[in-house]
């Protein structure tokens, strides 16, 4: 089944990192909203997620399991959390979020570090992976400084609702909207 989480906090400055814990729901139901709130704003689409995207939160919590994630806390104060989702040989960081106001500080380093630590310490697995929606600059960014610079597959897709996607993408001399 793997390595339990760890019970080490990483710390930077106040800022520690630990496993999630029941009191820490109501924390990250809030951050997941402003995840959603993120794509909302970078699709122009105010639809995303409906209308409370924060229960979201626990469907993922159900599937992860609460030993696989972890929040960045400030104090007493939940800023962050990553969860860790393992399938067979692969893990994948789902999802890395810091709340606004407290990103630049390196929270997020922390929470990529965790789960990066993590996943390697769980036996048949080989590769981590993130998947940042392709509009997501900053996250590509981010997850590039972190190691992230091999692309093993890409996921096409068809929007049969015919929204406005922006043009510009070249992979292998092919062009993309994202």
């Amino acid at each position: 089944m793997g390595r339990k989480p760890s019970s080490r906090a990483h710390t930077k400055n106040r800022i520690t990192v630990r496993g999630y814990r029941k009191n820490d729901l109501d924390s990250c139901r809030a951050l997941w909203r402003e995840l959603v709130e993120k794509h909302r704003e970078i699709y122009a689409d105010p639809t995303i997620g409906g209308n409370d995207p924060g229960v979201f939160f626990d469907d993922h919590l159900k599937h992860v399991g609460p030993g696989r994630i972890w929040v960045a806390v400030d104090g007493d104060e939940v800023v962050g959390l990553v969860g860790l989702l393992v399938e067979g040989e692969d893990a994948e960081i789902e999802p890395l979020v810091v709340t606004r106001r407290k990103r630049g500080r390196g929270i997020g380093n922390l929470l990529a570090k965790e789960a990066m630590r993590s996943a390697s310490g769980i036996k048949g697995v080989r590769f981590l992976t993130v998947r940042p929606v392709a509009r997501n600059k900053e996250a590509l960014a981010f997850f590039r400084k972190q190691g992230f610079v091999n692309i093993g597959r890409m996921e096409l897709f068809a929007d049969l609702e015919g929204k406005k996607w922006k043009r510009g993408l070249r992979i292998h001399s092919l062009e993309y909207n994202y």
